[in-house]
C-alpha cells in the first residue's frame, strides 16, 4: 500500500467514536478554515453595512473567502507557529487573494476576534448536527417507552434486584435525559456570540476607521501611511459607528451579539464545555445501562446489530453503547480544560486561550459522535421481555417482600409482618421454594384468598406507578 506518511490526515484512526459521523466532518480543519474565513468576509461586510468600508471591498473579499481550496491547510498550519495562531498566515493569504481590496480585509481586528468568532460558528454549527441526531434518539427512545409501558422487569440497585419496575419507565428516564440535553444545547447554542474588540477589547482600532474620512490625496502623507478610503463619515460619530459594529457583524454571521468583547471572559466556552460535558454522561448513562442488559447471563436488551471480535467468531459485542460509554468517560477531562481556561489574565491572556482550541474541537467531535452512535442504537435497540420475566423470577418473589409487608401490615401488624417476610425470604434462600408457596403454608395468614396473595406476590403486579409515570414523562415534548 501506498505510505500517506508525509499526508500527516487526522483520519480518526483511534477514536472510532466520531470517525464519519456528521460533527466529524462539521470540525475538521477543511471545516474550522471555512469558519475563519466566513468570519473575515463578515467582518468586512459589516464594516460595509456600517459605512466603514465599500460595498466592492466587502463583495470582494467575500469572493475571495467563497473559495476555501486556494488556500493551503498545511502551509498555514506551519506558518501559524510564528505568531501562535493560524489567523495571521490566513490574514495574509486572504489580503493577497482580495487583490486591491486586500486592505479591507480584517480591519481593526485582532486574530482572537476572529479565531473565537470562527469557533463559536463551528460550535453553533456541530450543535445544529448534534441536535438532529438527540432528535432521533428521543423519538426511538419514546416508541420504548409507549410500547413497554406495562413490560415489568428488575428493578436494580447497588448492583442487586431491588423491586420490579417497567422497561417502559426506564426508556422515559433515558428519553427524559436526552430531552434535557436538548433543551440545554439550544439554549447554548442560540447564545453563542461573535467576538469583536480590537487589539485590548476597547474597539479603538473599528473607532479610528470609522472616521479615516480624509482622503488619501488630502492627507499629505505617504499611501501607506494615510487613512485606508474616505467613508464620509464625521469623526465625532465614529465611536457610535463602532459600537453598532458588533452586532452588525452578529448579523452578517447569524451568531448572538455580545454586550461586551469577552478576549479575558469566557462564559461563552465554559458554557459549552458545560453543556457537552452533560450531553455525553445523558448519552452515557444509557450506555451504561444496555452494557449492564446486554450481558450473557441477563440479555435483557440487545443491540440491533451487534460488533464482532477478532479472535471470537461468536461474540456480537454491545460496540454503539461501548463507544457512547467512552465518550462519556472522555468528555468530563476535556470539559475540565476549559472550565481552567476562565481564569485568564489582563485584556487577552496568553496561553489561557490557546489551550481551548483542541479541547473545544474534541469535545464537539466526541459529543456529535456519542449523539450519532446513541440515535443507532435507540433506533435499532432489541428488548427481550421474556428474559424480563425470567428474572423477575430468579429470586423465588423477593423482590416483592416489600409490599407483602405493606400489605400484610393490617393483619399482622408492621413489626410481626416484617419479622414473618423477613424469616419467609431467608427460608426462599436456602430451601429454594418461592416466596408465594411459603406464604400458602403460613397459618397466619389462614383465611386469606390464596389468589390473592399469589396476587400480591406476583412481581409483575407490583410495579408501582410505573406505567402512570411513564405515562407523564412522555407527555412532555
Amino acid at each position: 500500500m501506498p505510505s500517506t506518511a508525509g499526508a500527516l490526515p487526522d483520519a480518526g484512526l483511534l477514536d472510532p467514536v466520531r470517525a464519519g459521523s456528521p460533527a466529524e466532518a462539521a470540525t475538521g480543519d477543511t471545516a474550522f478554515l471555512q469558519a475563519l474565513l466566513d468570519a473575515e468576509a463578515a467582518l468586512t461586510r459589516a464594516q460595509a453595512a456600517t459605512g466603514t468600508a465599500p460595498d466592492a471591498a466587502a463583495r470582494a473579499v467575500t469572493a475571495a473567502a467563497s473559495a476555501p481550496g486556494r488556500f493551503d491547510l498545511r502551509s498555514i498550519a506551519l506558518r501559524a507557529r510564528a505568531g501562535g495562531n493560524p489567523v495571521i498566515p490566513l490574514v495574509a493569504d486572504l489580503t493577497e487573494a482580495a487583490g486591491e481590496w486586500g486592505p479591507y480585509v480584517h480591519r481593526g481586528a485582532t486574530s482572537q476576534d476572529v479565531l473565537d468568532t470562527a469557533a463559536m460558528l463551528v460550535a453553533t454549527r456541530a450543535l445544529g448536527l448534534v441536535l438532529a441526531d438527540l432528535v432521533r434518539t428521543e423519538r426511538a427512545l419514546a416508541a420504548l417507552a409507549a410500547a413497554h409501558r406495562d413490560t415489568a422487569m428488575p428493578g436494580r440497585t447497588l448492583t442487586q434486584h431491588a423491586v420490579p419496575t417497567t422497561f417502559g419507565l426506564k426508556a422515559a428516564g433515558w428519553r427524559s435525559l436526552v430531552l434535557d440535553a436538548r433543551d440545554r444545547i439550544t439554549a447554548v447554542r442560540d447564545g453563542l456570540p461573535v467576538q469583536l474588540g480590537g487589539a485590548a477589547g476597547t474597539l479603538a482600532a473599528f473607532a479610528d476607521a470609522a472616521g479615516a474620512d480624509t482622503p488619501v490625496a488630502a492627507t499629505g502623507l505617504p499611501a501607506a501611511d494615510a487613512p485606508v478610503a474616505a467613508t464620509g463619515l464625521p469623526a465625532a460619530d465614529a465611536p457610535v459607528a463602532a459600537t453598532a459594529l458588533p452586532a452588525a457583524y452578529a448579523r452578517e454571521l447569524g451568531l448572538a451579539a455580545p454586550l461586551l468583547p469577552w478576549h479575558a471572559l469566557r462564559t461563552p466556552v465554559a458554557d459549552l464545555a458545560g453543556v457537552l460535558a452533560l450531553t455525553a454522561g445523558a448519552l452515557g448513562k444509557i450506555a451504561a445501562d444496555v452494557l449492564t442488559l446486554s450481558r450473557t447471563e441477563i440479555a435483557e436488551v440487545a443491540e440491533g446489530e451487534g460488533g464482532g471480535s477478532s479472535a471470537m467468531p461468536h461474540k456480537a459485542n454491545p460496540v454503539r453503547a461501548t463507544l457512547v460509554a467512552s465518550a462519556a468517560r472522555r468528555a468530563p477531562h476535556l470539559a475540565a480544560s476549559l472550565y481552567s481556561c476562565l481564569a485568564a489574565e489582563d485584556e487577552r491572556p496568553a496561553g489561557a486561550w490557546h489551550a481551548e482550541w483542541e479541547p473545544l474541537r474534541d469535545l464537539l467531535r466526541l459529543v456529535g459522535g456519542a449523539a450519532h452512535h446513541s440515535a443507532a442504537l435507540a433506533e435499532g435497540l432489541r428488548v427481550d421481555p421474556a428474559a424480563m420475566r425470567a428474572h423477575l423470577d430468579l429470586t423465588g418473589g423477593l423482590l416483592v417482600a416489600e409490599r407483602l409487608a405493606t400489605a400484610l401490615t393490617p393483619r399482622l401488624g408492621r413489626a410481626r409482618a416484617r419479622a414473618l417476610l423477613t424469616e419467609l425470604a431467608a427460608r426462599t434462600r436456602t430451601e429454594g421454594r418461592p416466596l408465594s408457596q411459603l406464604l400458602a403454608e403460613e397459618r397466619e395468614l389462614a383465611g386469606i384468598d390464596p389468589a390473592v396473595l399469589a396476587d400480591l406476590a406476583d412481581p409483575a403486579r407490583a410495579t408501582g406507578c410505573a406505567g402512570a409515570l411513564t405515562d407523564r414523562a412522555l407527555e412532555r415534548r
